[in-house]
């Protein structure tokens, strides 16, 4: 294949954020990194607007960082060959418009055409990375390909820079402090274990805000608005809004407005302890290299409990405290377990196994850097395809 100049990513918004944050960082880093003239259609513009400020929400077609942003209203429209992209990635297998399919079997080569999965870490994933489906009627070949954990898989998104940047970033204690103090942290916050949280609403928030408040360390939450709502209001004694703040015994709760992609980043980055939620903060708290609890996307039939389980099996295998507290984080049993968990115990084995987390939790980042990256491992992929 010829290098691609053009590609049209696809993207429907289940989860508020975790969908446009992905599609958001692999499309931008497409354009930046690799020159590609970069298509995103995305269904609701207005969840992109929180990690991104600068899209306007009723727009039909606008340009944001280098990147054509379409909204994608429906499955109706006229397609012809010249409207299709040299790659189609739809995520997280979206359905695209028929009329686009029927004009991709009519270009001259053909698009690569792929399904850019969702994260797990079941073995199984290896099996299935880059295999080929068919369409039943066109002369089309789609290919899957699945993010991981290791070499076999597609890997991590994460753009060139991010490391390097981080590096700086955590080496500078004046630049952290300064990027807190936006945010209202004081210093004696800083002095605090940081904490910041991101979950979904069913989140045991308000239990752990108890074991914190009543704890002999102090611990500053730092926590985006619109976030474990009722559990920060009932904390806060008045309404959760950007720059509401409270204390009570050792915990300080914080709430911050949602910020952009890179600002996230630097909050993890500048706490000592992440909680994060679907996939997207999720790699991004790996990224961190710095411990950190993961609230996943439920499932029907709590098929993501066995995803949750096959990632501890590799991240946190010799981690008993920490796999334990992520378990009843997400409601899932515990093999020899209570059934009602005690989350002043649970904390206090995580605090004691501290320093053994935040040394595996670099290791692990390290390991995955070896991978490579998603956007590159794409792209690398696509050029061997006839």
């Amino acid at each position: 294949m010829t290098t691609p100049q053009t590609l049209h990513l696809f993207c429907r918004v289940v989860d508020n954020y975790g969908d446009i944050g992905i599609c958001w960082r692999l499309a931008r880093q497409l354009q930046q990194e690799h020159h590609i003239s970069v298509t995103l259609l995305v269904d609701d513009l207005l969840s992109f607007r929180r990690i991104c400020p600068e899209v306007v929400p009723d727009a039909e077609l606008q340009q944001v960082a280098g990147v054509t942003v379409r909204h994608w209203r429906s499955q109706d429209g006229e397609y012809t060959a010249k409207d299709v992209a040299d790659i189609v990635i739809e995520f997280f297998a979206c359905d695209i418009p028929p009329n686009y399919i029927a004009a991709m079997a009519q270009c001259e080569p053909r698009p690569r055409w792929f399904n850019l999965e969702g994260l797990t870490a079941e073995e199984w994933v290896e099996g299935c990375h880059t295999l080929t489906s068919p369409h039943p009627r066109l002369p089309l070949i789609k290919h899957f390909f699945f993010p991981g954990f290791t070499d076999k898989t597609g890997g991590l998104l994460r753009e060139a820079g991010l490391e390097q940047e981080r590096l700086q970033f955590q080496a500078d204690p004046a630049a952290m402090t300064d990027f807190l103090a936006r945010f209202g942290v004081t210093p004696v916050d800083m002095a605090a274990t940081r904490v910041a949280l991101f979950c979904y609403p069913y989140a045991p928030v308000a239990e752990l805000f108890e074991v914190w408040q009543n704890g002999q360390k102090p611990v500053c939450c730092l926590v985006p608005e619109g976030v474990a709502t009722a559990a920060v209001q009932a904390f806060l004694g008045t309404e959760a809004k950007a720059g509401a703040s409270a204390s009570r015994g050792a915990l300080t709760v914080r709430v911050l407005p949602f910020v952009p992609q890179p600002d996230y980043d630097k909050l993890l980055w500048a706490c000592d302890f992440n909680f994060v939620r679907g996939e997207d903060s999720f790699v991004r708290a790996q990224w961190a290299g710095l411990p950190f609890v993961w609230h996943i996307y439920p499932q029907d039939e709590n098929l993501h409990h066995k995803k949750l389980r096959a990632f501890l099996q590799r991240y946190s295998a010799a981690l008993p405290s920490l796999a334990a507290f992520s378990l009843y984080w997400n409601g899932a049993e515990v093999p020899g377990g209570a059934q009602q968990a005690d989350w002043g115990a649970l904390w206090a084995a995580v605090e004691a196994d501290m320093a053994e987390i935040t040394e595996k939790s670099a290791d692990w980042q390290r390991q995955m850097l070896k991978n490579g990256d998603l956007a590159s491992n794409l792209l690398k992929f696509a050029t061997t395809l006839p």
